[in-house]
């Protein structure tokens, strides 16, 4: 109901959208767009045309709820309209951006368009944006707020919450992170013990000393384990002599674990790893899928020539033809099945170099179970829809689907583990390379057990 309700007022309000636009109601329009939610604006901007996105964006002004509009929105269009316009316009909305806001959008242009913004923008913020935007893309120090607010470690209590009322602009997010005399970090404080401390006590007697704390070139992926993890509603940035450089929030992790998901199933399913595939157009889309697609290909035609080899034996027992779309199917589903799981354990820690092969040997077992429990059925359903051939056929049959799909685990299990331990992307595992490989595999192996028994018959 509350899904019906929610696309219906995005339907409307886009409705209405375009109905101010073809009256040319700009102070109506500019009305609704300081009514409307940033993410909802992000949202029905993706229903308009490219004029009508260009118009809506002219008519908003420079404010934080403009930044938080640009950052919601879809990577392509944010691009799209950010270069479309004169960069005096977008950098006084930048004005209104946080250093990481910033850094984020200005590495979605061009780097000229980029260089252009930046130019405009005041000598001490242009060190700071270029700083941020030297780190490695999808890195802590990309995401990362750099106005943290800070107290020295022997600040009573009282004093604490004083200097704290006093703060606007800083990100805080709850906690209170404490310095020493060399500006090092030495403990975070939850803003619920800081209040319920008797006024006196200093910080460092009510601090925890353990800070989980990550360096500026730390991957995203990381950061969002940690806040996964502990529960974290933020987490330190420090640079090599332990100083507070900036703290990424548990929002931020929130969209980086949607993207780090989505990137994952695009390679696994071997759509490519662009997050915004279904605003690409159907070369753009065609282009990302041919490669994956292509090792399909040479997979089938390796199969073909297998099925070739055993000419002799196909003829001699047309009925094997009838099974070899099960073989392939089931080997194919157990594999990505077992890769699943795998790459899915690797990415939220549960999966490690200390337990792969108790995992490892744990699918082979799963295979086998449910190798040996289709192998029967389909043996049986073989022998008695086949009665004018041999038993001999349910015993292929049996045999054939149960080692597919024992060898079918194996590998989809393994070559996950394999790719992770070269720090080599273990998503990729998922994708037209391991069914591949399967499918050529289970075929083979189907081929040489009937020609093996057929002929001991």
């Amino acid at each position: 109901m509350k899904k019906e309700m929610f696309g219906t007022e995005i339907s409307i309000l886009r409705d209405t959208f375009r109905r101010l636009l073809r009256r040319h109601a700009k102070t109506n329009i500019v009305k609704l767009i300081d009514k409307t939610h940033p993410a909802d604006m992000a949202l029905i901007f993706r229903y308009f045309n490219d004029s009508e996105q260009d118009t809506i964006f002219s008519m908003m002004t420079p404010s934080e709820k403009t930044v938080e509009f640009l950052n919601e929105l879809d990577e392509a269009i944010t691009i799209r309209i950010v270069e479309n316009e004169e960069p005096v316009r977008i950098a006084a909305i930048l004005e209104e951006a946080s250093s990481n806001e910033q850094a984020y959008l200005m590495g979605l242009v061009e780097e000229s368009y980029a260089n252009a913004v930046i130019d405009l923008f005041k000598a001490e913020e242009q060190e700071e944006l270029e700083e941020m935007m030297a780190y490695p893309e999808d890195s802590a120090g990309i995401l990362m707020y750099t106005d943290v607010f800070t107290l020295h470690e022997e600040t009573r209590a009282k004093e604490a919450i004083a200097a704290l009322q006093d703060q606007e602009e800083a990100e805080m997010v709850f906690y209170l992170y404490a310095i020493d005399n060399e500006g090092a970090l030495t403990g975070v404080i939850s803003l619920r013990d800081l209040v319920t401390t008797p006024g006196d006590t200093m910080l460092k007697d009510i601090m925890s000393k353990k800070v989980h704390a990550v360096r500026p070139e730390t991957d995203q992926e990381e950061v969002a384990r940690i806040v996964s993890q502990y529960n974290f509603l933020a987490v330190p940035v420090i640079d090599s002599e332990e100083k507070l450089l900036g703290i990424v929030t548990v929002d931020d992790v929130v969209d980086v674990i949607r993207e780090e998901a989505t990137e994952d199933f695009l390679k696994m399913v071997g759509a490519g790893e662009d997050r915004e595939i279904l605003l690409k157009s159907s070369w753009e889309n065609a282009r990302m899928r041919l490669p994956w697609l292509f090792a399909s290909w040479v997979g089938g035609i390796f199969a073909a020539f297998i099925i070739g080899v055993f000419d002799d034996v196909l003829q001699n027992t047309i009925a094997l033809a009838a099974f070899i779309p099960v073989i392939i199917g089931m080997g194919g589903n157990i594999g990505t099945q077992s890769s699943t799981i795998i790459v899915r354990g690797l990415a939220t820690g549960r999966v490690g170099f200390e337990n792969s092969a108790k995992i490892l040997f744990k699918e082979i077992r799963v295979g086998l179970i449910l190798g040996i429990l289709y192998g029967i059925l389909l043996g049986l359903f073989a022998i008695f829809r086949f009665l004018e051939i041999s038993p001999i056929l349910g015993l292929v049959v049996g045999l054939s689907i149960c080692a597919s799909m024992l060898i079918a685990a194996t590998i989809g299990s393994l070559v996950p583990l394999i790719l992770d331990r070269f720090d080599i992307d273990p998503a990729v595992a998922t994708g037209p390379f391991v069914t591949t490989a399967i499918d050529i595999l289970g075929v083979a192996l189907y081929f040489w057990i009937a020609g093996a028994l057929f002929n001991l018959a």
